[in-house]
Order: C-alpha cells, then sequence, then structure tokens
C-alpha cells in the first residue's frame, strides 16, 4: 500500500468515528427502544451502562452551538433527553425487597416518635395485626404481635422489626418474585394508611388533652370562670405542682399563663425548678421571680449573667431580688458594684438584696450608701439591709441615724436602740 492511500485510509477511518449530534440522537432513540425491551435487571444495567457511554461521549464532543439565539442548544437538549431517558430507566427499576424493609422501618419509626391517645394505641394494635397477617399469607412464614411485657409502642416497633427482618431472610429477586414485593408493598402502603390515620396526643383539643391526664378531675362545680382558671386555683391550694405545670405548658393564653406563673410564684415549689430555670435562660422575669421563691442555688450561675444587663432594669431587679431570696454568697461583690449605678431603683434593690443575703462583706458598701446617697429611698433600703444583716457592726452603721432627715432611715435606726 502506497503512503497515500494509507492516508487516504486514516482519514477515512476518522471520519467514520466522528461524533456527532446525529449519531448522538440515533444512539439514545437505540437505547429508547432496547430500554423498552428489556425485561430483567440484567438487561436494566445494560441500559444503564449505554447511557452512561453515551453521556461520556456527550461530554467530551465539541458539538455546535445554536446558531440563533431563539434556537435551543443541541447539547442542552441532549442532556436534557438523557436525564429522561435515566428517569425512565428508574422507573422500570424494582421493586425490591429493600424497598418494602424500607416502608416498614418508616412505620415503625412514625409510631415510635409520635405520642398516641389510648384510641390511637387501640388503632396501630389493629393495623399492624393486620398488616402481620397478610405478611404471614404472603411469605408463609410464622410471626406474630410480640408481646413479652413492654408498653404498647414497644411491642408494636419490636414486631415490626421482626416482619422487616422476615422480609430480608425471604432473599427475594426482583425478578424472579416481582408479584411478591408488589403484594408487599401493598401490604406496606395499608400498614402506612393505618398508622397516619390512627389517633395522635396532638389531634386532641386543649380541653380534651388536660381532661384526659385529669386536670378537670378537681371540680365538682365551676365557682369561676373560665373553669380552667377556677381548677388551677384548686389545684394551688392543694399543691399540686404537676398540673400547674401542664396547665402552664398546654394553655396558649396570656391569661392563663400569668395566673399559672402566679401560682408558681406563691407556691415556690421545687418541681418547677428545671421549666423556671429553662425559662429563665430566655431572660423570662415571672421565672427569674419564681426561681428566687423555690431558693436552690442551682440557678444563681445563670442569674449572674443578668447582674449586668443595665440596659433592662426590670430584668435587674428581679434578678437582684431573686439572688437576694437564694442566699447567694457568689453574688455579693456583683451587688455591692451595682450599689452606685445610676439607676436609683437598681441601687435600691442591689442593697434589699445585699440585706437579704446577710453577708458581713456588704456592711461597709451599704454603710457607704447610707451616708453619701444622694436619694432617700436608696438610703432606707442600705439602713434596713443593715438591719437585716444585724451584726454588732452593722447596727452599729445604721444606729446613728436615729436623727436623719428622711423618715424611712430614722425608722431604722430607730429598730436599734
Amino acid at each position: 500500500m502506497s503512503d497515500e492511500d494509507a492516508t487516504a485510509g486514516d482519514e477515512s477511518e476518522g471520519e467514520s468515528e466522528e461524533i456527532t449530534v446525529e449519531s448522538l440522537r440515533e444512539r439514545l432513540e437505540a437505547i429508547e427502544d432496547q430500554l423498552e425491551a428489556a425485561e430483567t435487571e440484567a438487561d436494566l444495567d445494560e441500559v444503564e451502562n449505554e447511557i452512561d457511554d453515551l453521556q461520556s461521549d456527550v461530554d467530551a464532543a465539541d458539538l455546535p452551538e445554536a446558531d440563533d439565539e431563539d434556537e435551543d442548544d443541541p447539547a442542552e437538549e441532549l442532556e436534557s433527553d438523557i436525564e429522561a431517558l435515566e428517569s425512565d430507566l428508574e422507573g422500570e427499576r424494582g421493586p425490591y425487597a429493600e424497598d418494602v424493609v424500607s416502608e416498614i422501618d418508616d412505620a415503625k419509626e412514625q409510631i415510635a416518635e409520635t405520642r398516641w391517645t389510648e384510641q390511637g394505641e387501640a388503632e396501630l394494635i389493629d393495623t399492624v395485626d393486620s398488616f402481620v397477617d397478610d405478611l404471614v399469607d404472603i411469605l408463609q412464614v410464622d410471626i406474630g404481635l410480640t408481646n413479652d411485657g413492654e408498653d404498647v409502642i414497644e411491642r408494636l416497633t419490636a414486631t415490626l422489626e421482626d416482619a422487616g427482618a422476615a422480609v430480608e431472610r425471604a432473599d427475594l429477586d426482583p425478578d424472579d418474585d416481582g408479584e411478591t414485593i408488589a403484594a408487599l408493598l401493598e401490604a406496606t402502603d395499608d400498614l402506612q394508611s393505618g398508622v397516619d390515620a390512627a389517633q395522635e396526643w396532638s389531634d386532641l383539643s386543649v380541653r380534651e388533652q388536660l381532661e384526659v391526664q385529669g386536670y378537670y378531675d378537681v371540680l365538682d362545680h365551676i365557682k369561676d370562670y373560665p373553669p380552667e382558671w377556677h381548677a388551677l386555683k384548686v389545684h394551688e391550694k392543694q399543691g399540686n405542682v404537676e398540673m400547674i405545670l401542664l396547665a402552664l405548658e398546654t394553655f396558649d393564653s396570656d391569661f392563663m399563663e400569668e395566673h399559672c406563673l402566679e401560682s408558681l410564684e406563691r407556691m415556690g415549689p421545687e418541681a418547677a425548678l428545671e421549666p423556671m430555670l429553662e425559662r429563665a435562660g430566655k431572660r423570662d422575669k415571672d421565672a427569674i421571680s419564681i426561681l428566687g421563691k423555690i431558693g436552690s442555688d442551682e440557678p444563681v450561675d445563670t442569674l449572674l449573667d443578668y447582674v449586668d444587663a443595665d440596659s433592662d432594669p426590670l430584668l435587674q431587679k428581679a434578678t437582684f431580688k431573686a439572688l437576694g431570696e437564694i442566699g447567694s454568697e457568689e453574688a455579693v461583690q456583683p451587688l455591692a458594684n451595682k450599689l452606685v449605678a445610676e439607676n436609683g431603683e437598681i441601687r435600691s434593690q442591689a442593697a434589699r438584696s445585699l440585706g437579704l443575703i446577710g453577708d458581713t462583706r456588704a456592711i461597709d458598701p451599704l454603710a457607704d450608701v447610707l451616708a453619701d446617697d444622694d436619694e432617700d429611698a436608696v438610703r432606707a433600703s442600705a439602713a434596713w439591709a443593715l438591719n437585716q444583716i444585724g451584726t454588732e457592726d452593722a447596727l452599729e452603721a445604721v444606729g446613728q441615724y436615729a436623727d436623719d432627715r428622711a423618715y424611712l432611715v430614722q425608722a431604722e435606726a430607730e429598730k436599734v436602740a
């Protein structure tokens, strides 16, 4: 063969391998026909390989761009058609046993994570029992509702765990066992529908939820309107802290929230510590006041963060008072620092809180306030605080003001005598 013939042959071979839009589209149409004729998962795997090869060639090809801005780009059109073909391929696959197990797991998770009513639990038992019967008929296995003493939800989730394991053990083939898998998926659809239809706790109205939990059981008659308020007063009288916390959590009512918090502040119950501490973390002044009445030192770190909240004097006053009622020694210096605050009410509350704590370290700064503060109300608070501390030095510091210009300061000094 001559060099010219060889060169001509190479050029002819190159031309035959050239990738064009037309050649790519012909391959796309051929793959579409191949997908339509596919009968097994192996056939679908071959189709997937062909699609991957086609996509690689489209990515590598230097395809022409559209001549006109209004025309569609050939490469973009091919990409779109390939994506549609991939979607059609996925639609032809399966169903698989893994899909059945996944549906069972979803129902199991929903049952475990949802709060159900008593009626809802009964409905779930019927639903899972029916699903297990279907599973036994389809797979010819021996499983039933688990019943080994746990609560209802634990028994139901354990049963569905057994059901999923039974499907996995069946080792179903998507080609040979397609009808079986389809029947199982139909059964899992019924399972999910039954779970969705079962009565959840959130399906009940607030009144119904509280009735179920016995909130209204204390009422022989309705004395005050609304009955929720009447029941609240009875619960406070009987010391039913859990019911007051239940009402606080459940009612979406400013009126009931206010009265629940007032009840808790009057009671100061240890059982309210955690929910009030959570609220205090959000700067809830009512919760901070309740923490002061409870008297535990657990909230002190949270409260100390608010001592310097100068932009919110009401928060500071509630915090100072709570720290005083708790008797926190850690708060002595931070509160003493506030005896020179710009706001007179803040200075006054800081003094009174120091008096409640009763730490002798506060005597000298309180004596300075009594001697030098410009506001008599603040001086009177310092005098009261010194009387509360009650040591010889504290009483000596206040006793010398029996002839003071301010009556309230005189009154505190006269207590020493």
